[in-house]
């Protein structure tokens, strides 16, 4: 089983259009960030390879490509935004190559912006070209209320992005998916600026915490990075990883002042056994 970050970006991308600060003109590859989206690529009960995004971000197409995906077979949004909506017409793709359609979950709010943005997949009929367009199916979520999918558990979240109440997910597999010392349990929380109290006790128990970490600068609709360092250990998971960063924090620079066992996420970085997480040494590559 593994766990791809496609995507560790910001809104904007990294690096950002017209900006000339340090991290867009960085020659670190992991400061360049496209935007925040992930894949869990694993073997079902029955040995029969399945993919599942979580989000379909403006970059899906390039993500997919550079993580070698070959297939979809479900999606997981967690709230309605551009940055996390905006390539789900890249889908189409897969349902060529796979020959069925894809199940996208969502929740009503979501639901309705994909339906308003994506008319010409979900109403078809009244397209005045039967064009090439992806074959999905829409599925309801709604928090600590968990689905199952080719035998991967799929816990939803709640929690809130600014006013926005938006869902995280939390994964969980038997052994037989993902073995004894895997990344699982895994919780993915992006686009986070408040974790209610009844979240919590979903985050007990974590190989991997994912966690929104924006910048150093208070933010009203993302934590900060103290915020988020505060919040893991709260949650006090085997190791976190920090995503949808700005420009505002170089990737070597900030994992170096990082506690132990939380460290920036960056484009591309796998996760399948747990290995220990320590602040690594200025110069050094770790990832």
């Amino acid at each position: 089983m593994r766990f791809i970050f496609l995507g560790t970006g910001t809104s904007a991308g990294i690096p950002a259009i017209a900006c000339d600060c340090a991290v867009c003109h960085s020659a670190d590859p992991r400061d360049q960030r496209l935007r925040t989206g992930a894949a869990v690529v694993f073997n079902d009960l029955q040995g029969h390879e399945r993919v599942v995004l979580i989000d379909a971000t403006p970059d899906l197409r390039q993500q997919a490509l550079r993580a070698g995906l070959r297939r979809c077979d479900a999606i997981l949004f967690t709230h309605n935004h551009v940055d996390h909506t905006f390539g789900l017409d890249e889908v189409r793709r897969f349902n060529a190559v796979q020959h069925t359609p894809i199940d996208v979950f969502a929740e009503d709010h979501t639901m309705e912006h994909l339906r308003r943005v994506y008319k010409h997949i979900f109403d078809r009929a009244h397209n005045v070209n039967d064009s090439f367009v992806a074959s999905l199916i829409l599925r309801r979520v709604a928090p600590a209320e968990p689905i199952d999918l080719f035998g991967l558990r799929v816990t939803p979240l709640r929690l809130f992005h600014g006013r926005l109440p938006i869902v995280g997910y939390r994964l969980d597999a038997p052994p037989e998916i993902w073995g004894a010392e895997a990344a699982l349990p895994l919780a993915y929380c992006t686009d986070v600026s408040a974790i209610p109290p009844e979240t919590y006790p979903l985050l007990r128990g974590l190989g991997t915490f994912v966690l929104d970490a924006l910048r150093h600068r208070h933010h009203p609709t993302h934590l900060s990075l103290a915020e988020s360092v505060d919040i893991a250990e709260r949650v006090a998971a085997r190791r976190t990883y920090f995503v949808h960063m700005a420009h505002d924090l170089p990737h070597e620079e900030t994992n170096a002042a990082l506690p132990d066992g939380m460290r920036l996420a960056h484009d591309g970085l796998t996760l399948g056994v747990v290995q220990p997480i320590t602040s690594p040494a200025p110069g050094t590559h770790p990832d």
